[in-house]
């Protein structure tokens, strides 16, 4: 049975028209099949908030000039492993001038909407490249990439370029300025760590001069006259470097004593914040100026200790501060016969007055009035004045048996006498006792 002719050119499959382009694009797909230049390029993002510089392979493929932009991924970068960052397409370079709003995210790009496509020529080492609205900055290709590029376009020197940047210096860590509050150490704990701890302590000095306090007095250096009679009690811790100011009240002074300056270390003046000098057991010395936070203050005399402390210690001192120890040592051990020679010199009455009480201890050697007669008057002298009533004298006096009717004693009561009916009874018990 015969077939229709028109049945059979049916069956017949259709031919394909082919333009010349069609061959250039086949003669391209057969010569560089399965050839691909590599680039290695990054992109520096690092301008940006929380910005960084990450490194990618673009892939060239030359038998239809397609691009491929794939990530590189490090071991433990807190990435997921998705390896491409574009797929396999054409790029268009140069877009015609309607083609702003075309929806490429929607459609794909063909020849009508691009004047001009990404080539090998684009890609070159040393030169950026905009893709997807990301700068990639190509600095090295494999060794194909550069023989092809020698080939192609005479193209010799691509050397690779070392894109590692070089850590910035350290910051040098700087502590902000002091504002006055504490001790520079524990204030500067703040900027060493969130939680601030105290800083630390040197526990050996402090086990071995615990309970050692060196006492001194001083006097305020100030223009004001009401100032000039004030004294305080400096005590330096060896233990801690710390000093405290006490002022002992003064009665019907105007001025309020007690706490001057609780315990703290004292900066010197002229030193900076960053290098504190705090003041010393050698700064303390007789005719020493200490300045406590804008206030002067000069040391008039030490207590015993300091003088064994100073003495057992030298070594810590100057010249100048043992020199003023050791005249203010020199006047403590003045004899006492001197001051009281001349005290007999200036004054006559005061020597009949010791005559009198040595003769009187002699002749009343074995009197029995003897015992508690001076605790006896200071039961009456309240306010320790050395002075009671001439009525109150003379009841002690009887109720102690004391022979006040003796010529002896009459003498020794009138000499004590003092104006207004009262009589110092610091001298007259004197002759009652051994």
């Amino acid at each position: 049975m015969a077939l229709d002719p028109y049945t059979e050119l049916r069956k017949q499959p259709l031919r394909k028209y082919v333009t010349p382009s069609d061959f250039d694009q086949l003669k391209q797909f057969l010569t560089f099949d399965k050839q691909v230049l590599r680039f290695y390029a990054i992109w520096d993002d690092t301008d940006s908030m929380y910005g960084e510089c990450r490194t990618y392979i673009i892939h060239y493929y030359l038998m239809d000039d397609t691009v491929e932009i794939r990530e590189v991924h490090e071991r433990n970068d807190g990435r997921d492993p998705f390896p491409l960052l574009m797929n396999r397409q054409r790029m268009p370079k140069v877009l015609v001038e309607n083609a702003k709003n075309f929806p490429q995210c929607v459609l794909e790009i063909s020849d009508q909407e691009v004047l001009e496509w990404y080539t090998a020529k684009d890609f070159i080492v040393g030169k950026s490249l905009t893709v997807l609205g990301r700068t990639f900055f190509i600095y090295d290709c494999d060794p194909f990439t550069r023989r092809y590029y020698k080939e192609k376009f005479g193209i010799t020197d691509l050397p690779r370029i070392d894109v590692n940047k070089q850590e910035p210096p350290p910051v040098k860590q700087e502590l902000p300025p002091y504002n006055g509050f504490g001790l520079v150490e524990d204030s500067a704990q703040n900027c060493f760590a969130l939680i601030p701890k105290a800083p630390k302590k040197d526990v050996i000095k402090m086990l071995v001069n615990d309970n050692k306090v060196l006492r001194y007095l001083a006097a305020l250096e100030s223009p004001i006259p009401e100032d000039k009679d004030r004294r305080f009690v400096f005590s330096y811790f060896l233990a801690t470097d710390m000093i405290s100011i006490f002022e002992p009240p003064v009665r019907n002074s105007g001025i309020i004593g007690g706490k001057y300056l609780g315990r703290t270390k004292v900066v010197k003046p002229y030193s900076t914040v960053d290098n504190p000098i705090y003041y010393g057991p050698s700064d303390f010395f007789i005719g020493a100026v200490i300045e406590v936070f804008g206030h002067r203050f000069i040391i008039l005399d030490t207590d015993e200790y300091v003088l064994k402390y100073m003495e057992s210690n030298a070594a810590q001192y100057s010249p100048e501060a043992l020199a003023s120890v050791q005249k203010h040592v020199r006047k403590l051990e003045a004899p006492a016969s001197e001051s009281e020679s001349k005290q007999t010199e200036k004054d006559p009455g005061v020597q009949e007055l010791e005559a009198l009480i040595d003769t009187i201890q002699k002749q009343l050697k074995d009197h029995s009035c003897k015992d508690n007669i001076r605790e006896a008057f200071q039961i009456y002298d309240k306010e320790a004045s050395g002075y009671v009533d001439r009525d109150m004298f003379f009841k002690i006096c009887e109720s102690l048996n004391v022979p006040v009717d003796d010529s002896l004693v009459k003498e020794l009561i009138r000499m004590c006498s003092h104006g207004e009916g009262k009589i110092n009874y610091y001298n007259f018990v004197r002759a009652f006792s051994n």
